[in-house]
This record gives C-alpha cells, structure tokens and sequence, in this order.
C-alpha cells in the first residue's frame, strides 16, 4: 500500500482530521467503479487547500490519501449505521444519489477489504489517538475539528438545501455546551451564511468516538456546505472568489475554538 495519510504536528492543542479528501484508489476499486463514480463525485473536495491556513495557525493536520470509494475512514470499524434512513457504510456501496458504486460483481472481494481497514483506516484512527493523547499529556487537553465538505444538494440524503455550516457535537455529547455556543455565535455573525447545530450532520464516528468532554478532550465535526467555496457540479473547480471569505469563517471558528480551549484550562 501506498502513502495512506499525511500528518503535520503542530505547537497547539488542535488537531484537524480530513477523513473524506483523498483522491488515491487501490486497483479493485479503480477497475470496478461504474461510471458516474470515476470522477470521485462524493470527495471531499479541495478540503487541505481551504484549511490551508492551518500550519499557520499552530495546529496539527492529519488528512486521508485514500478516498472514501477505497474505506470510509468516518466510519466505525464494525460498520455499524450511524444515521437513521439513508447514509453510507465503512466499503460504500453507493453512490450518495443512491446508485450502485461498483459494476456488478465488481466489488472488491472480502480479503481485499480486510488489508484496506488493516492498512488504511487503522493507521489514520492510529494517528488521530497518537496526537490526541500527545496534545492531552502536553496541554491537559485537547480539541478536536473533523473537517467534511457535501454537495449543497443531495435529495437521496436530506430534504432541500443543506445550511452552510452544519456543525456536529453528536446532540451535545462529543464537547462542552459552552464551546459549541461560542462556534454558533462565530457562525450567526458571519453575514450571508446560514448554519446549524446538530441537524441532518451530527457528527460521523470520529466525532462521536474520540469526543470525550469528561476526559478533557472535546470534538466537532464541521459538514460545510460545497457551494461556499467550489462548483458542485464535474470537474469540481475552486472557487476562490467564495472560498476567501468562507475561510475567513473557518478561521474565526478555529480560533474561537482555540480561544475556549484557553480561557476553560488556563493554557
């Protein structure tokens, strides 16, 4: 297997996970997606060039290599559902309009998937347990920001227009109240974007499992809306003209972020 991940370690008690932004497929997965699928519609696009202000702001970066086509590394490793109606699991079999992924009887076989949780996802949850027990050791705490991107409009998954930012704490158990408060307020005042807590996207496994308030470590899933910074449609294009003053946003929310982190441990 190839280079399963990318890892920055940063000088502060933030880390960034980007689970859903690689690009790579094994070649049972290359050889076996349907058509529509080869463009890698359901990736989180463009997701390490929007925070790319993160280095610089002192956080650590952990981001996928591989694509969610290959293992969803947002799900449990006993691929249990985590949503209510339609949603998809660790090895997608569906595309998120609802259509088949994989031609018929192209799937990869049962072993195959068995080296991709061995060699992909366990190396990423891996790393993502590494830093938070590290920036904990270090800080006496540490703050979690699952960073995700979708399509605007998806009708097979949610009813009408997704809100900008849809912000997940797993109904309030993944952080502190006062911490997801504080993001709420950064959202409402930001003119011209509309948001939520705990809607449609609550928060994915990584949230829910690594989030632990009573152990001092506090995780959020931020769901951003595609239309705040790129074209939805093929071939995906940025946009910087909208993704400038969406990172703007997502700047203010880190360091909000951050700045509760500071104010609740003194440090």
């Amino acid at each position: 297997m190839d280079k399963v991940l990318s890892f920055h370690q940063g000088r502060l008690p933030l880390l960034i996970s980007m689970p859903h932004a690689g690009l790579g497929l094994t070649d049972a997965v290359r050889d076996g997606l349907v058509h529509q699928a080869r463009s890698l519609p359901d990736t989180d696009w463009h997701i390490p060039r929007l925070y790319d202000f993160a280095r610089e702001l002192g956080a650590s970066v952990v981001a996928a290599e591989y694509s969610r086509f290959v293992i969803d590394l947002n799900r449990p490793d006993d691929d249990k559902p985590l949503y209510v109606g339609a949603t998809t699991g660790l090895y997608p079999a569906t595309l998120f309009d609802g259509e088949p992924l994989f031609n018929e009887g192209k799937a990869p076989s049962s072993a195959e998937r068995a080296s991709y949780l061995e060699q992909i996802w366990r190396p990423y949850h891996g790393t993502i347990r590494r830093e938070l027990d590290r920036l904990r050791a270090e800080f006496g705490y540490a703050l979690l920001w699952d960073a995700h991107s979708i399509r605007s409009l998806i009708p097979h998954l949610f009813d009408g227009k997704l809100p900008d930012f849809n912000l997940g704490t797993f109904n309030g158990a993944s952080c502190d109240p006062e911490l997801a408060e504080r993001l709420q307020g950064v959202c409402g005042d930001a003119q011209g974007y509309s948001h939520v807590l705990n809607g449609r996207f609550k928060g994915g496994h990584i949230t829910r499992h690594y989030g632990d308030p009573a152990n001092n470590i506090h995780a959020v899933q931020l769901e951003l809306a595609q239309s705040t910074y790129m074209e939805e449609v093929e071939p995906f294009h940025y946009r910087e003209d909208l993704a400038q003053p969406t990172q703007k946003v997502l700047r203010r929310l880190l360091e909000a972020t951050l700045q509760w982190g500071k104010e609740r441990y003194g440090r």
